[in-house]
């Protein structure tokens, strides 16, 4: 079933669906135990890369190569995190202090997401109690659980009550993103054709600028800088990243740091745009635009800018504007429940499908954007959001149960290993997953090296041209 979803991701981007015959798959769900087909949609989704990537390079250099993706491979990316170690140490997040599942006055589920210090302070504060599981429990079970995700929402966190299929395909905002595409892909401006590197990896040349979070942004801006591409990121000293999921999805990136509320940081920023090709963000919708930095606006400093998006809940209903992330969809949408088995025993599932697959799929619209400049010149703006990228998911339909129960709920250490490397990085001896794309002719099956991380100044590397 990989072919089908495959032709549809290419449709999507004007590609033509005969592309698909060059993508190869190996394996099939399930691999974790989750009734959702996230192995084949991974699958997919990398394919998808995979054969924009062949396009680049054919462009570039003439060579042709067919696509390799191993499904098992692609789930397993899809929680990369787990196993990620540094001289030999697991990197992993601090726990959450009060994030979960919690029972509201109403018998309902709502789910909290703390991942960041920032939210947890702003739904303590809805509560008015102090960090602590039992007093926040109680707390809950005074409030109505719609009332209560209102209100954190207004404090300007995340708590989505655990609703079934029914009760979110009900909703307004899931009316408006059934009408949007899965990746939309849209020229908003003129530029002449930009011919790519002669040489060296696809995305040799290419500058991106990286103002995302997280998993499904990051990643999307770590694929370009595996392939060539001189990726920025963009941090804030008010706000930093977590440090696990920073170390999975950093390889490759130098990252400085920039305040964009000041006139000098934002007069920084139009510099770096001036010579980018990629501008990838994963704010809240009117958020660039109100720094100054609308898709529109980075179009006029830069002509031929690929200016890709992520939203959570999509990027033209009424929830458009509302906070996400992976962990906040799931419960909202119905995933939790079915997961969990029922309303009363909602979970998250085991790997991070709606971020990874967002991100490759952010990937695939940039890639594409960026082959049609290369051919016919323009500016383009990509757009891909985590809800609709759950109806998709969903759309696959679900594995048997008694399939989900009898597989393991992870992968023994002899089935991981030929996943892993252990490479040199700035940050030590960094042991992650080898790249999922493979090709037929042997390209790229190592990583690039990665020389430089934490860097003084935000400036692009004098060994990246202009294109």
């Amino acid at each position: 079933m990989i072919q089908p979803m495959l032709q549809e991701i290419l449709r999507l981007g004007g590609m033509p669906v005969s592309l698909a015959d060059h993508a190869h798959f190996t394996g099939g769900d399930p691999v974790f135990q989750t009734p959702f087909r996230i192995a084949v949609t991974g699958a997919a989704a990398l394919g998808a890369v995979g054969l924009m990537l062949a396009q680049l390079r054919e462009l570039q250099s003439g060579a042709r190569s067919d696509v390799l993706v191993d499904a098992r491979s692609a789930a397993v990316s899809m929680r990369s995190t787990y196993y990620i170690l540094v001289d030999g140490k697991p990197g992993r997040n601090p726990p959450e202090s009060v994030g979960g599942f919690y029972r509201t006055a109403s018998g309902r589920m709502i789910y909290f997401h703390c991942n960041f210090p920032w939210h947890q302070e702003a739904i303590l504060r809805v509560l008015k109690v102090p960090a602590d599981c039992a007093k926040v429990a109680e707390a809950v079970s005074r409030w109505d659980c719609f009332e209560l995700e209102a209100a954190v929402e207004e404090a300007g966190a995340c708590a989505p009550v655990v609703r079934t299929r029914e009760e979110w395909a009900a909703l307004p905002n899931t009316a408006t993103l059934a009408r949007e595409p899965l990746v939309e892909i849209r020229k908003i401006g003129d530029s002449k054709p930009m011919a790519l590197a002669p040489e060296g990896r696809p995305l040799s040349g290419m500058r991106v600028l990286d103002f995302t979070r997280v998993i499904a942004g990051p990643s999307c801006c770590r694929l370009l800088a595996e392939y060539g591409a001189d990726v920025l990121k963009i941090g804030s000293k008010r706000r930093p990243d977590s440090a696990a999921n920073e170390t999975d999805t950093a390889y490759g990136k130098r990252k400085a740091i920039l305040d964009l509320r000041s006139p000098d940081g934002r007069a920084q920023l139009d510099e770096l745009v001036r010579r980018c090709d990629v501008f990838c963000q994963a704010y809240r919708r009117g958020a660039m635009s109100g720094l100054g930095f609308s898709p529109e606006r980075v179009a006029e400093l830069r002509p031929g800018i690929v200016y890709t998006s992520l939203t959570a809940f999509g990027y033209t209903g009424p929830w458009a504007g509302h906070r996400g992330f992976d962990t906040v969809v799931q419960p909202a949408s119905g995933m939790a429940m079915l997961q969990g088995g029922s309303l009363d025993t909602p979970e998250l599932t085991p790997v991070s499908a709606l971020d990874y697959l967002a991100g490759y799929l952010m990937t695939f619209g940039t890639l594409v954007a960026l082959k049609r400049r290369a051919e016919f010149g323009g500016s383009y703006s990509v757009n891909v959001s985590l809800a609709r990228v759950c109806e998709w998911l969903l759309s696959q339909g679900l594995i048997p149960a008694d399939q989900v129960k009898a597989t393991p709920k992870d992968l023994r250490g002899d089935e991981l290993a030929p996943m892993l490397v252990t490479v040199p990085s700035p940050l030590g001896q960094l042991t992650r997953m080898r790249p999922v794309i493979r090709f037929s002719d042997g390209a790229y099956s190592d990583l690039p090296p990665w020389r430089a991380f934490h860097v003084p100044r935000a400036v692009w590397s004098s060994a990246a041209p202009v294109c």
